[in-house]
């Protein structure tokens, strides 16, 4: 139904207004960033059918720009690249509360972070949170790639950048491409090899943080540090 059919106190700019952004589900929250729907599917519906082709929030939150233009009514730019700048600005806004207070304050904070650049990958990526004395965060790097299913990891480049960035902790992160978070005896052979380094110039190693879409594993939190 378009949205100009429905009663008043059900289009969701209207209801968001008078009962606030929480009384407004997500494929309401979603119709109000795409705005229109296309001939004979009104915004409602297609905010529904992106949430469904997507696995939900979570999943399209993941998607990359290329992953949306597949869908139908979003193959132009300005509906794709507001969706895109929702995703950065929910980054930015990660990175600015790990900026300004100690990282494990809020564990689901760095997971979140963390699932935001690495979850939607097709490759497998491994990265470091850089943080400071406080547990702050310096800057994120993506220091490898491999293929979907394994990834070189060099200990001596991981050590070059921590000595870049005069980080007195790190936090480790890669993806897993078959949506599992499990990690495997390399993820946890990796992480002993370079716990073991890093220490040797008085680096510290927090956490190993495991993400693929829609979930994360932290390897602190699973006592396999």
């Amino acid at each position: 139904m378009p949205l100009k059919d429905l009663p008043p106190d059900a289009r969701p700019r209207e209801k968001l207004l008078a009962r606030g952004p929480g009384a407004l589900g997500d494929a309401e929250l979603l119709a109000l960033l795409l705005r229109t729907g296309t001939a004979g599917r009104g915004v409602l519906q297609m905010a529904q059918e992106l949430l469904d082709a997507f696995g939900g929030l979570a999943g399209l939150l993941h998607a990359g720009a290329d992953d949306l233009k597949r869908v139908k009514g979003l193959g132009g730019t300005a509906k794709r690249a507001e969706l895109v700048a929702v995703l950065e600005l929910a980054r930015r806004v990660l990175a600015e509360q790990l900026r300004e207070r100690a990282a494990f304050e809020s564990p689901t904070a760095v997971k979140d972070y963390l699932q935001l650049h690495l979850a939607s990958r097709a490759h497998e990526v491994f990265a470091a949170l850089f943080l400071d004395a406080q547990h702050r965060l310096i800057a994120l790097e993506e220091l490898f790639r491999g293929t979907l299913t394994q990834t070189s990891v060099y200990p001596r480049e991981v050590v070059l950048r921590a000595l870049h960035h005069h980080a007195a902790a790190v936090v480790l992160a890669h993806n897993h491409p078959s949506g599992s978070v499990a990690p495997s005896r390399a993820d946890e052979a990796l992480t002993q090899t370079l716990k073991t380094t890093l220490a040797l110039v008085d680096v510290r190693v927090l956490d190993h943080v495991i993400v693929a879409p829609g979930q994360a594993l932290s390897m602190a939190e699973k006592g396999l540090l």
